[in-house]
This record gives C-alpha cells, structure tokens and sequence, in this order.
C-alpha cells in the first residue's frame, strides 16, 4: 500500500492515520524520557534540557534586536526564575545590571495566597530600559503585580519575558512580550520551578504527578504544624 496514493486522493483510510498518530506519540516519548530516579514523581518531560538551550537563544536574540544600543536594567523575580536568567543573561551581549524582587504568592501549597513583596528594588530604573523576567505566567497575578510596581519607578520601557506561559488558568489581563514555552494547564516543576522549594535543580521542565504532590502537601502541612508548635 502506496500512502502517497491516499494522501493525494485525500481519502487516507483510520488504519493508517491511527498508525500514524501512534508512531509520532512514541517518537516524542522516546525523545523526552524521565530519567530513571524521576520517574516515581515525574509524570512526563516536557522540555528537556536542550530544547530550553535552544529556545533560550531565539529569545536572546530577540531581546538583543529590541534593545540594541541600550543599557538593559534586568529585574528578575525571585526564587524560580534563577537557572533561565542565569543562562538567558549569558546568551545577551548587551550593557546590562541586575536586581531582584520577590513576592511571595504560592507558599508551600498550590493554590495562590495573598501577595506580598519580600524584596524591593535596589536600583534606580527611572528613565531606563527594563527586561522583567519571571519563570511563570499563570494567572497573571505576580506579573500584574510586579509590572505596577517597576512602573511606578518611570522606567523609560518596560518589556516582559517569561520561561513558561499557561493561558488556561489568567485571571488578570497581562501578557509577556518574550514567551519560551506556552504550555497546557499541568502541573510543571523543574528548572528553577518548584513545588514546596523541591525540584528547583532539575535540568528539565517535568510534569509532577498529582499522587504525589498530594502527598507532598500533607508532608508539607506537617512540618510547618511541627515548626510552629517550636514557637508555642
């Protein structure tokens, strides 16, 4: 059987389509496969290590034609944006400085609280160009946050990149300038991302299995239980 045939007539039967399908499912997964000590707690990998090299250098590249000839101010949000700033800002050859903010949002569980600042901006970003830089854009809500706040310091433009974008779950209207990944609504650690501050150092983006956040959660609950009754 010639498929060239049926894909010229357009009538390519089920068999072949589902065989198809089959095979670039199989394909991926072989590509992107949990290393072994992962995967009691890694449901899948979605970006493996060198598929974020590569699509942090289309974003360096961006970045540099868009600011070409400036001073670039980075302003990054800590804790989960530190490997992809750490190899973004190696990848720009621009005149550049740096700081820092951090806004508590998600604690120690999944569900976003209440968002308070625990570091401010050391550097003066009046009048000057600013890259903020954040891990994640899920509901918008630290990202609309943050941005409100640099603004008021009248910097002479203000651009956003992000590592990872999740549309399903926005509740603000705020988008990034500068998206490496936009992805389904799961679960995703790695890469500077964490859940309950593990799994920060891995060198790829995972998906965590829900059986085992949710046991990490009521481990969570216990220590925080244990260090409080410490204070008592």
């Amino acid at each position: 059987m010639n498929p060239r045939i049926f894909f010229e007539s357009g009538q390519m039967p089920a068999i072949i389509v589902v065989t198809m399908a089959r095979c670039l499912v199989t394909k991926i997964d072989r590509c992107n496969p949990v290393p072994r000590h992962w995967r009691n707690e890694m449901e899948k990998v979605l970006s493996t290590e060198r598929q974020i090299a590569r699509r942090i250098k289309t974003l360096s590249s961006a970045i540099e034609r868009d600011f070409s000839g400036r001073e670039l101010v980075i302003v990054a949000v800590l804790n989960g944006t530190i490997l992809f700033l750490a190899d973004l800002i190696r990848c720009l050859s621009l005149p550049l400085r740096l700081d820092f903010v951090a806004v508590s949002s998600y604690g120690l569980g999944t569900e976003s609280g209440e968002l308070v600042f625990t570091k401010e901006l050391r550097l003066d970003v009046r009048r000057r160009d600013v890259l903020l830089v954040d891990d994640i854009l899920d509901t918008g809500r630290t990202l609309h946050r943050v941005l409100a706040k640099v603004r008021q310091l009248k910097p002479r433009r203000i651009k956003t990149c992000v590592l990872l974008e999740k549309a399903a779950r926005r509740t603000e209207k705020v988008r990034a300038d500068y998206v490496g990944f936009s992805i389904p609504d799961l679960f995703v650690v790695g890469y500077g991302l964490d859940f309950a501050e593990r799994y920060r150092n891995l060198p790829f983006i995972g998906v965590l299995h829900s059986r085992f956040y949710a046991e990490l959660s009521s481990s969570a609950a216990d220590e925080i239980a244990t260090a409080l009754n410490r204070w008592k």
